[in-house]
């Protein structure tokens, strides 16, 4: 090979290696982290929970009356009837009409044992009465009773808070403060400590209901209101530092 030749092949060898360097070199600066961007924040999500107790000062009866006759519209009197006694009883007793609301009015024919032919019909009236002086309670199922006579029928009872806005206030305050607590555990276990709060979702508890009293017609009905809980359940993420 003449001696221009092997010179231009060693020279376009220099540069060729020269630009693999330089490109190579651009990879590696490119490909790194880069310093300006931030990290995810190290965080911790618990739940916490609170229950305050408070006792009920109203009750809500659901009271129906019930009657069978041949024909429809004979039931139906008969039934609504009964009803307006038991409603002008609990008005005269100091209830508040506005206390008292009709849930159903229905009338339902009624067979023979083989299921083909009917016998009757029977209508029934139901009302809510919620009942506000809890130690009257028991008077004023006593009055349902003996007015409605054989007819009466007490669906249920259900014992309420009129106004539970304290104890809500409580319960979530109690929920967020043992959220706080855990977070604080797990940090302290962690080496770290709790910083800002990143987001707060809560949900309410169910509050118990008492079961529903049987068909009745009696002289006394003991009630007892007992206590209620409401509760809270709230989840909270914090920061750690």
């Amino acid at each position: 090979m003449p001696i221009a030749a092997k010179i231009r092949n060693r020279i376009l060898a220099v540069v060729t290696a020269g630009l693999l360097a330089a490109t190579v070199s651009a990879c590696d600066t490119n490909s790194g982290p880069s310093g300006g961007e931030p990290s995810e924040p190290r965080q911790v999500t618990v739940v916490g929970t609170g229950n305050v107790q408070g006792t009920p000062d109203t009750l809500t009866a659901n009271v129906a009356m019930e009657f069978f006759a041949p024909d429809v519209s004979g039931a139906l009197n008969q039934s609504s009837q009964r009803q307006q006694a038991v409603i002008d009883a609990l008005v005269g007793a100091g209830v508040d009409r506005k206390d008292i609301s009709t849930t159903q009015v229905s009338v339902q024919p009624q067979f023979t044992p083989d299921g083909t032919t009917p016998s009757g019909y029977r209508a029934t009236n139901a009302i809510d009465v919620k009942i506000r002086d809890i130690t009257a309670a028991s008077q004023k199922l006593a009055l349902i009773a003996s007015t409605g006579g054989d007819a009466t029928r007490i669906n249920s009872v259900n014992y309420s808070i009129e106004d539970d806005s304290a104890l809500v206030r409580n319960a979530r305050a109690n929920a967020f403060d043992d959220a706080r607590n855990r977070a604080e555990q797990y940090a302290g276990r962690s080496g770290l400590s709790l910083g800002k709060v990143l987001s707060i979702s809560e949900q309410s508890g169910a509050i118990p209901r008492p079961t529903p009293m049987p068909r009745a017609a009696m002289e006394a009905v003991p009630t007892d209101p007992g206590q209620q809980t409401v509760s809270f359940s709230v989840t909270v993420v914090w920061e750690l530092t």
